[in-house]
């Protein structure tokens, strides 16, 4: 579906934003001044104005995949969402958007809104002047609109063995194993597939997977949610990536949760459901250090669930490996020790 419709005033777009990619959207889009719909709302398409420039979070991921400098002046197509990044930006939707108004570029796919808080490391994030709402039809556009379903209950349990990577927070490792773990099990004549089903849009993690094997990867993007901050849906897209991903035959299922289990992203909820719980063959935790590691346990044990393996830079020398074994716990690095980390795995998925 080409979103170039009669209707609106006519805007050209130079960058299109990772946030978009399952909208179809032209060079040129239709526009309505004010925020079509009444009230802004998540997944809703817009197009912005680059009011400066940055030497850090500059840079935008396209559709494509690759990362794009943004220059004062670019008109770029995002999409309203939240962000609630430790190591970020924290951002929302505002009550109202009119023509004019200043919003902010709130992570590297694109997702836009208004921020609160930042990172005094990244210092503010970009400033865009919002010059209005994609419209097809008189209709507003929605990264929803080509999403696929959410499903709440699955039909039947996955034949696929199911690794679930989890960790404290963001950057604390998780990427990396389920990455690894991929290439590993791929190159061991298994079919992976993996979703990362919280977190905040950018392509960078699933096409990582990709790069690694995955025969196939999805995430919550295509389900329509530019982040999940604030929902408590992540249980419904798993279920909906895991029954997408089975119609691939995977021998191998990874999902990865985005953000920390404590965070604003749903993780909580992924492993407060029962039915999630009961499929999960492998348990991973990532962790920064050995206190982020002795939390991620606390929680496991509190939801009633074994965790197989601790990995992250917590497992970067052995300051870290000695604590978590003194745990009765394996730990592994998945840079130093990728091979053993695939082995093992496998050994646990195969009981």
């Amino acid at each position: 579906m080409d979103f170039t419709g009669h209707e609106g005033m006519k805007i050209r777009i130079d960058k299109r934003a990772s946030v978009t990619i399952n909208i179809q959207l032209g060079r040129e889009v239709s526009c309505e001044p004010t925020c079509a719909s009444g009230t802004p709302e998540r997944g809703l398409v817009c197009v912005v104005k680059a009011l400066e420039e940055k030497r850090v979070y500059d840079r935008i991921e396209l559709v494509s995949g690759r990362m794009a400098k943004i220059s004062k002046g670019d008109v770029i197509a995002g999409a309203l969402g939240q962000r609630r990044a430790l190591q970020g930006f924290a951002g929302i939707i505002p009550d109202s958007i009119r023509e004019g108004d200043v919003l902010h570029v709130l992570n590297i796919g694109g997702v836009l809104g208004r921020a609160v808080s930042f990172n005094r490391e990244f210092g503010p994030p970009l400033r865009v002047e919002y010059l209005g709402t994609v419209v097809d039809g008189g209709k507003p556009v929605n990264i929803r609109d080509n999403a696929l379903p959410t499903v709440a209950a699955l039909a039947d349990a996955p034949r696929a063995g199911v690794v679930v990577v989890s960790g404290t927070s963001m950057n604390c490792g998780k990427t990396a194993v389920a990455s690894k773990i991929t290439q590993e099990l791929t190159w061991r004549g298994c079919r992976v597939c993996s979703a990362k089903v919280s977190g905040i849009a950018a392509l960078k993690d699933i096409l990582n997977m990709q790069d690694h094997g995955a025969v196939e990867s999805l995430s919550f993007l295509d389900f329509g949610y530019p982040s999940t901050v604030d929902t408590k849906d992540v249980p419904l897209i798993a279920r909906g990536a895991i029954t997408a991903l089975s119609e691939s035959e995977p021998d191998v299922l990874i999902i990865e949760l985005g953000d920390g289990v404590l965070g604003d992203y749903g993780v909580a909820e992924f492993f407060r459901e029962k039915e999630l719980r009961e499929i999960i063959g492998c348990n991973i935790v990532c962790a920064l250090d050995p206190v982020g590691a002795r939390g991620m346990v606390n929680f496991m044990e509190h939801e009633g669930l074994p965790v197989h393996l601790v990995s992250g830079p917590v497992t970067d020398n052995v300051v870290g490996t000695d604590f978590i074994e003194r745990l009765n716990l394996r730990a592994l690095n998945s840079v130093y020790q990728q091979e053993e980390l695939g082995d093992y795995v496998w050994s646990v998925l195969n009981g």
